[in-house]
């Protein structure tokens, strides 16, 4: 059979499922998936994890707002199929396996950084993409001409501001988010 009668046979039986192996907070998990899944939905759905938030489902909130492979992500904008091997951590799986939260969750609560609490998950997740983006030496927008190319970024509030301008806050918690990120870097 040749690869297009194959293709044909494959889409007339119904064959939209792959299977995948997400590792999600440090545990993998292999799942069948139908190829128009997106990870958020996958992560709700199907492993119980309801941190991330759907809001606009267009990515343009950040309430959805995961790390794939420490890399901030809206997950309402990636199929599923595609992050095979990836892995995948959710506001969930910051503690680890203590009790304890993370210093970044911690900070949020002491700063009063939410108020109904709808976009902290993304703004938690975003906020340590970011810091570790900075520290890795990508510039923002906002960076100084002059920080040495491939150095660490200096986070001022301005730099904080620009770095997570992509998480939306109904509420207004913006001065606090900004506070308790900087609390966590200093």
């Amino acid at each position: 059979m040749d690869s297009d009668a194959a293709r044909a046979a494959s889409a007339s039986s119904g064959s939209h499922h792959s299977d995948v192996t997400l590792r999600v907070n440090g545990k993998p998990h292999t799942l069948t998936v139908d190829h128009r899944s997106v990870l958020l939905d996958v992560l709700r759905e199907d492993l119980d994890l309801i941190g991330a938030k759907k809001g606009c489902d267009h990515g343009q909130c950040g309430a959805c707002t995961v790390l794939v492979d420490g890399r901030r992500a809206n997950s309402c904008l990636l199929p599923a199929v595609a992050l095979d091997g990836g892995d995948i951590t959710t506001v969930e799986g910051l503690s680890g396996d203590g009790e304890d939260l993370h210093p970044l969750q911690r900070a949020f609560l002491d700063r009063d950084a939410f108020q109904c609490g709808y976009c902290t998950p993304g703004q938690i997740c975003s906020a340590l993409g970011a810091v570790a983006e900075a520290a890795a030496g990508h510039p923002s927008h906002v960076t100084d001409p002059a920080t040495p190319s491939g150095q660490p970024v200096p986070l001022g509030a301005d730099e904080i501001r620009e770095r997570l301008s992509g998480n939306l806050c109904r509420c207004g918690a913006y001065p606090h988010i900004v506070e308790a990120v900087q609390d966590v870097i200093s």
